[in-house]
């Protein structure tokens, strides 16, 4: 997937792949979402661009689901540094100087104020079988992170993926990496992201979806350029629940598929397989899937044979000087950006929300929990200002605040493996406290053994 013969591969190798017609497609509606709730994910180079985006656009992300991915301007337009640093975690990236240079942007007005990234609630994970993008590289995005004190932060590192999209039960064995790059693992993936980031959700469905996926044409957001040109196909395609199309007030939440992972290579796979869906549907989440397109040689002389998000730099004529494909201004995340403004362009205006009388969370949930941490998840309360977070070692000890934070999860690090940890929520109204909600638990996994050779190692 992110190989260097994948990601970059020979010119000899380059295969370019007609485009179909963009006539055949709709056009992307608009809906009653609301573009401040906006969240975005993606796996390996849908990873690296879900992190571009999400810093671009601080302004409106609210959440990043990083899936094998890497710091913000990782590659630094460099071909050889993508190969090594920002896969193989050697040399190791330079974290300091990144977190440098997107402060810079930010000053500049070319991304988004990077201090909105620690209202952002933000989940990575790394499955120690992959050997595609290792282990440090998803270490030094963590880092990146880490400096701006995001809400919350959970880092998944126990389980014994590949390189792949993770999932309860479809795709391949969980340990590989190959295929569509979609694994079954028993971890429900994508309702993690979607909980870390908009709290505790109504229960998945699992039956007949009463949503939809709806093809649209791409054309209308690559502005004179037609969708090759920016190594985007003429078709994506959105997942739109019965109730958002009611015009009821939605979210948007974008979903990018790694490298072989596009329609050309997979079709819907990617698209109705992921595992969003089923969540998105019974809790008002649109599900954006913007789709890139194979490219043989560009008039830059640069190729994308195995649709890869551009993460390096292959759309810029100086990616190293000038490396807009981080930036606002970037082909691919103007693109993006395009299609959430369309999408959200319906919003009705909301009421103020008025503070009712003070209430704990309904539902606390530990969603998940690593080696090392635990991520808690709980409802929203109407009017809340913050939450306060309290824990416990066991039946006996008295609970002691860990964090207020503003967001609806909490990402509890620092932990001891196999150790049963006990949690509680209030509500803060500011001076005025809520009761405590119902106490949850959950047992951390137990230490992995280090993965020397990723890809043999057993799935625990």
């Amino acid at each position: 997937m992110l190989c260097a013969r994948a990601l970059l591969a020979a010119a000899g190798l380059a295969l370019l792949h007609p485009a179909r017609p963009s006539a055949e497609e709709p056009a992307l509606p608009t809906y009653n979402a609301d573009i401040a709730q906006t969240s975005i994910s993606g796996l390996s180079s849908g990873a690296f661009m879900a992190v571009q985006f999400g810093t671009a656009w601080s302004s409106i992300v609210i959440g990043v689901g990083a899936i094998a991915g890497g710091p913000f301007g990782c590659s630094e337009g460099s071909e050889a540094t993508a190969l090594s640093t920002c896969t193989g975690g050697a040399p190791a990236a330079d974290v300091a100087s990144l977190i440098s240079r997107a402060d810079v942007w930010a000053r500049n007005g070319a991304i988004d104020d990077t201090a909105n990234l620690a209202r952002q609630r933000i989940y990575l994970f790394n499955g120690y079988n992959d050997a595609v993008v290792t282990r440090p590289v998803s270490d030094a995005l963590y880092a990146f992170y880490a400096h701006y004190r995001p809400g919350s932060l959970f880092y998944q590192t126990a389980i014994g993926a590949g390189h792949a999209q993770i999932t309860i039960a479809y795709g391949g064995n969980c340990g590989e990496t190959g295929g569509e790059y979609i694994n079954r693992c028993g971890y429900d993936q994508a309702g993690i992201i979607l909980q870390h980031i908009y709290g505790a959700l109504n229960p998945r469905n699992d039956g007949t979806p009463k949503g939809r996926v709806i093809p649209f044409r791409q054309d209308d957001f690559t502005g004179s350029r037609t969708p090759i040109e920016d190594s985007l196909d003429d078709r994506g395609f959105v997942y739109v629940p019965a109730a958002c199309e009611a015009r009821e007030p939605c979210r948007v939440h974008v979903a990018l598929h790694g490298c072989l992972q596009s329609f050309l290579d997979i079709g819907e796979d990617f698209v109705r397989h992921a595992g969003y869906n089923e969540w998105a549907d019974t809790n008002r989440i649109i599900v954006l899937y913007p789709q890139i397109h194979a490219v043989d040689f560009t008039r830059l002389g640069i190729t994308n044979p195995r649709s890869c998000w551009d993460w390096w730099g292959y759309l810029d004529a100086d990616p190293t000087q000038s490396p807009t494909y981080l930036l606002k201004t970037g082909h691919q995340i103007a693109a993006i950006k395009a299609m959430v403004d369309r999408i959200t362009g319906g919003a009705a205006t909301s009421a103020a929300v008025v503070a009712s009388t003070p209430a704990p969370p309904s539902t606390v949930l530990a969603i998940d929990a690593s080696a090392s941490a635990i991520d808690l998840a709980w409802t929203l309360v109407p009017g809340a200002v913050g939450y306060d977070v309290f824990r416990s070692i066991d039946a006996g000890q008295t609970f002691r605040q860990l964090a207020t934070v503003v967001g609806p999860s909490y990402g509890d690090a620092g932990l001891k493996p196999e150790t049963t940890y006990r949690y509680r929520v209030r509500a803060s109204f500011g001076a005025t406290k809520s009761d405590f909600s119902a106490i949850v638990s959950r047992q951390t996994r137990r230490k992995v053994p280090p993965c020397m050779e990723p890809g043999s190692c057993a799935v625990r």
